[in-house]
């Protein structure tokens, strides 16, 4: 009783005070809106700040792929429901000249895009608009699909806006989070929310999972677009909802990003961490038959046979209790953990066996089987071009039946190729009538072309039809 009567009488002295009119000397109220105002003019700085970054990136399909639905297309087609699915996430009903778009966000001033890769999965020609409408021809630098991330470059004549990235290990549930992106072709649309959860794994979006959760409202068309805190810093990277829930969005955690895309800079693709052993996780029912708790490690089902396991002699049977000295209670998490650790690296293993610890040291391998993905080089000054090899993958994507050559992969807007009426996706086969075999070819078939001088180049469109155009060298500065 004497609780109550305590609490309700500071209630009442409370009210006194403030219905009591105060004396010459006493500071006025503070406006009650102050703290909303505030708030608000965090929200508004953020906005303003990263906007300029935000860009909307637009795609047609590759002609093969009206007909052939990629497993990445099929996992999000989960997410986003059969219905927006088809309508924004595909663009429109598949046909020859079909567009989709979503999201990226510029991370670098040289015009490097943070996006999704099922956004470009399928992309012959990629498009990035800037928030000053400003369209440009966008290069893809590569691909990750095992964490459905790509990056994009696009070549303008000046700096770029750029977004700052965040660090996502310090993320708190409950803090702020602001997605920017074009849901349903709406550009630049914004919503608040925050974060609800982090290490969200085992959704099926992607290999390596460990998704930021919001409340922020993503929809088809947001994907690749950019998480932020109230810092304006870029958190995430938005990637799917669940099409059958409100109020639950996942985005790749921005430190993972960083990582995934200074390899694909750097390489062109993405060198994991191999242990070569088969994993599961302990059921209730395998936990007890071990005589341990649930949870409390990773199962190991078998050991490839000359696998860095193997060599250090990991067995089947084994429960993998830590890796790298910190616990690891789930499948998932030493998946990720193994896969982020450099090849050649000696690890300490910690393992049940028989209920026993067990302290062994792995040096990861390379994991097999990683895609190669384009990296495109630059013609010499002046031209804008950017080509890669021919490879059968590329014929294939631009429908083309040459064999030998360079891919044209972006041209620069005003350049001496844009002007010849070379486009992404051309195969060059000749220049001066010098066969084009390689990149070096062809670099140094241009450095011979005199400023302003003319040369035919023999090109190869989808569809394999041949032709000349005329290049002019880039006048002399």
């Amino acid at each position: 009783m004497g609780a109550v009567f305590t609490r309700w009488s500071v209630l009442l002295l409370a009210a006194l005070l403030l219905a009591a009119p105060p004396d010459a000397g006493a500071q006025q109220a503070p406006d009650p809106k102050a703290p909303l105002q505030a708030m608000e003019a965090a929200f508004v700085s953020v906005v303003e700040h990263v906007m300029p970054a935000v860009v909307n990136v637009s795609t047609t399909p590759r002609k093969e792929a009206a007909s052939e639905e990629p497993r990445t297309e099929e996992r999000f087609r989960e997410f986003f429901g059969p219905e927006f699915f088809e309508r924004f996430f595909r663009g429109q009903p598949p046909r020859e000249h079909a567009r989709s778009s979503g999201s990226g966000v510029i991370v670098d001033p040289a015009g490097y895009i943070l996006t999704n890769n099922h956004v470009i999965e399928n992309a012959a020609t990629i498009e990035v608009r800037l928030s000053d409408q400003r369209k440009f021809a966008a290069t893809l630098v590569g691909r990750d699909p095992k964490t459905d991330l790509a990056v994009l470059k696009i070549e303008a004549p000046g700096p770029l806006p750029v977004a700052a990235l965040g660090d996502s290990d310090r993320l708190k549930i409950g803090q702020w989070a602001i997605a920017i992106g074009n849901p349903f072709g709406l550009d630049r649309t914004v919503t608040l929310g925050i974060i609800s959860a982090t290490g969200r794994m085992r959704l099926g979006v992607s290999q390596f999972e460990n998704f930021i959760q919001t409340d922020a409202s993503i929809n088809p068309g947001n994907s690749g677009g950019p998480l932020l805190n109230l810092d304006g810093k870029v958190i995430g990277i938005n990637t799917a909802i669940v099409a059958t829930g409100q109020g639950i969005g996942f985005s790749i955690p921005v430190n993972m990003a960083k990582d995934i895309m200074a390899q694909l800079i750097k390489g062109g693709r993405v060198v994991r961490g191999w242990l070569g052993i088969v994993i599961q996780d302990l059921s209730d029912e395998l936990a007890a038959g071990f005589g341990i708790a649930p949870r409390s490690g990773v199962l190991v089902a078998d050991v490839m046979k000359d696998s860095p396991a193997g060599a250090a002699g990991l067995r089947a049977g084994d429960i993998i209790v830590e890796f790298g000295g910190r616990a690891t209670p789930e499948v998932p998490e030493l998946q990720r953990r193994v896969a982020a650790t450099p090849p050649g690296q000696p690890v300490p293993l910690t393992v049940l066996r028989d209920k026993k610890p067990e302290r062994l040291t792995v040096k990861l391998g390379e994991m097999p089987g990683e895609e190669t993905l384009i990296a495109a080089a630059p013609a010499p000054d002046g031209w804008g071009l950017r080509v890669t090899a021919l490879t059968s993958e590329l014929a294939q994507r631009y429908d083309l039946t040459a064999r030998e050559g360079v891919v044209v992969m972006d041209v620069a807007p005003g350049s001496p190729g844009e002007r010849a009426g070379i486009r992404p996706g051309d195969a060059i086969l000749e220049v001066a009538r010098r066969p084009v075999k390689s990149v070096e070819a062809f670099q140094q078939a241009l450095a011979q072309v005199k400023p302003g001088e003319g040369v035919p180049v023999y090109l190869q469109r989808g569809g394999g039809r041949n032709e000349y155009v005329v290049l002019k060298g880039p006048e002399a500065k």
